[in-house]
C-alpha cells in the first residue's frame, strides 16, 4: 500500500487519497492519479479520505458479484463504494468518503474507442468514480448530462489544464465485452 499523497499546489486541503496498485497487468502511476483525485476533491470542496485502488479484471468481476445485483461475466472499468457515514464533528477525526476501484486492463482495452488515450481514460475513470462517491449518478438523461458536465469541468481544470483533446468522448461505457 502506498502512503497518502499530499497536495503539491500549497493549498490547505483536508482531502487525503490513499492509492494502491493490486494488479500487475498494466503499469499505472499511483502518484499522478492520487494527485488528480485530490484536486477533484478539493475542487468539489470535500474533505476526508478516499482510497483509489487499481485491480485486475478477475478482481473487479469478483467485486461486482459480491456487491451488485447486475453482475455478468465481463469486467467493468470502475466501481465506486461510497461510505454512508455522516461526518463526525471535530478536526481530529477524518471523514471516510469511500473507495474507487479501477481496472486498468479494461481501461486499456476501451481507451482507443472511448477517451482516445489510456491516460485520458484513467483520468475520466478517476473523476467518474469520485463523482459517484459524492452522490452523482447517471440513471436518467438529466443525471447523466449533469455528471458529464462535471466530468468535463474537472478534466479541463484539473487534468488537461485546457481544452478537451480531439477524439475524447464523455459517453461512459460500463463494460467491455470480448
Amino acid at each position: 500500500m502506498k502512503e497518502p499523497s499530499s497536495p503539491t499546489d500549497g493549498s490547505q486541503s483536508h482531502a487525503v487519497v490513499v492509492t494502491e496498485n493490486a494488479q500487475d497487468v498494466v503499469n499505472v502511476d499511483l502518484d499522478r492519479w492520487g494527485r488528480l483525485a485530490e484536486a477533484v476533491l478539493r475542487a468539489e470542496g470535500e474533505s476526508g479520505e478516499l482510497t483509489l485502488t487499481f485491480v485486475d479484471a478477475a478482481d473487479i468481476i469478483d467485486l461486482k458479484i459480491e456487491h451488485f445485483s447486475d453482475v455478468g461475466e465481463h469486467p467493468t472499468d470502475v466501481l465506486a463504494f461510497p461510505l454512508d457515514v455522516d461526518a463526525i464533528q471535530g478536526d481530529d477525526v477524518p471523514r471516510l468518503l469511500g473507495d474507487v476501484v479501477i481496472c486498468p486492463e479494461v481501461a486499456d482495452l476501451q481507451a482507443s474507442t472511448h477517451a482516445g488515450t489510456f491516460d485520458d481514460e484513467i483520468a475520466l475513470l478517476v473523476v467518474h468514480g469520485i463523482l459517484h462517491i459524492l452522490g452523482f449518478d447517471h440513471e436518467s438523461d438529466a443525471e447523466r448530462h449533469e455528471m458529464q458536465l462535471r466530468e468535463r469541468e474537472h478534466l479541463i481544470n484539473q487534468f488537461w489544464h485546457g481544452e478537451v483533446p480531439d477524439g475524447f468522448s464523455f459517453d461512459h461505457r460500463s463494460e467491455v465485452r470480448s
